[in-house]
């Protein structure tokens, strides 16, 4: 059995794979292979274990389909941490990849058995659980991260350094939009399975397209332009009749430096696929990103001036950081898997060296960002009740 307390990899341990362990990503579920494919990339992290589903048959299937061993594929994710605390070989970290409402207590259970964690978004169903969670969280000494995909884009962490670096001067306005239409139609009602849960209020929490891809995009805002949301004007609507959370978001923002945004979230424009783009304009000039075109990151200057900055590990006008996001040199183009992948990488490192300090300063996303992204939904979504109210955006349930 595994000494837990304090455990910091000894050295003839640090060139081994990092072990994990999945809750969820059983059959029919999108973002679970997403995870492993991400998390396996460099060869540096290899899936081990999981409680792929509640239904023990179904998930010694998906540990099958996973390549693992069976008695590695548990039937809940108590066993699995049970279990894996007794191995020599146990899991370093646990992925969560269920629907919102079992975040919390499969993160409370992990990190009281001692395993660090990293979770999909958002990082609860509800802001008091996110609270609930950061108490947690504080109080384990284990690492906590959240897979915000975007922010693992080389030229989406170019960006950030260009704001922070104040090359557009003050930023004045910023524009956020995640476009999706594959809500368009009332499918949760014929058994599909993605549509189900984040229709559902018990699974999905007190919000819908807010909070599944809206909170992509807020993230998206603050990390990139280091601003934070001070308060928002929400106009959410469930669009689609019978639908029981909002699918469409319309959402004025004041950031902190007084500066206005417009953020955009819908899940019911027709023909969008997965239309994610973000626009910040300083007193100099601005810049775009988009993930139709992850490579491409555009400045354009006041005087007129256009310059387009491409991606890759040798590219000589990107910062050290973003070239360190990029596997292959310019002109092969990289996307959402290695972007994914740059997240678990960092958390790995982490891992691997034991240094739960460094969490802080890493741009793996922290629950400081979830319990962001947490506020952010609950201000949206009081915002929108009180007629689009402007409303703080606040980590303190019912204020602003």
């Amino acid at each position: 059995m595994r000494n837990w307390h304090n455990e910091v990899m000894p050295d003839s341990d640090k060139s081994r794979c990092i072990r994990f362990g999945m809750v969820g990503g059983g059959a029919g579920s999108f973002i679970g292979p997403v995870h492993r494919m991400a998390a396996e990339l460099d060869g540096n992290i290899r899936l081990v274990a999981g409680a792929f589903s509640s239904d023990a048959g179904r998930s010694r299937e998906a540990g099958l389909h996973y390549g693992l061993s069976p008695e590695r594929s548990y039937s809940s994710y108590a066993a699995l941490f049970a279990g894996e605390r007794q191995r020599d070989d146990g899991i370093d970290f646990v992925a969560i990849v269920t629907p919102n409402h079992l975040h919390l207590p499969v993160a409370k259970a992990a990190l009281e058995q001692g395993f660090h964690v990293l979770s999909d978004k958002p990082a609860t169903a509800t802001l008091a659980e996110g609270l609930t969670l950061r108490e947690l969280v504080q109080r384990s000494g284990r690492l906590y991260g959240l897979t915000y995909t975007y922010t693992g884009y080389g030229l989406v962490r170019e960006a950030r350094r260009i704001c922070a670096r104040g090359d557009l001067g003050a930023i004045r306005k910023v524009v956020v939009e995640y476009s999706q239409g594959w809500l368009a139609e009332r499918i949760e009602s014929t058994g599909q399975r993605q549509a189900a849960w984040r229709c559902d209020p018990a699974q999905a929490g007190i919000g819908g397209c807010i909070g599944d891809i809206g909170v992509h995009a807020f993230n998206l805002l603050e990390f990139v332009t280091g601003l934070r949301v001070a308060e928002v004007a929400a106009q959410l609507s469930s669009v689609v009749p019978g639908r029981l959370l909002d699918d469409d978001c319309n959402v004025l923002l004041r950031l902190g430096n007084g500066a206005p945004a417009v953020l955009v979230a819908s899940q019911i424009a027709a023909g969008e696929r997965n239309g994610l783009t973000l626009k910040v304009y300083g007193e100099r000039g601005g810049l775009a990103w988009s993930h139709d075109a992850p490579n491409r990151l555009t400045l354009s200057a006041l005087d007129g001036d256009t310059r387009i900055l491409h991606g890759g590990a040798n590219a000589p006008a990107l910062g050290e950081v973003a070239r360190a996001a990029f596997r292959l040199p310019l002109g092969h183009p990289e996307g959402y898997i290695e972007a994914f992948a740059n997240i678990y990488r960092d958390f790995a490192a982490l891992v691997r060296a034991g240094d739960t300090g460094s969490l802080q300063s890493s741009l793996v996303p922290t629950i400081d960002a979830g319990l962001r992204g947490m506020a952010f939904v609950d201000a949206a979504v009081r915002s929108s009740r009180a007629g689009s109210a402007w409303t703080a955006v606040n980590e303190s349930p019912g204020i602003g």
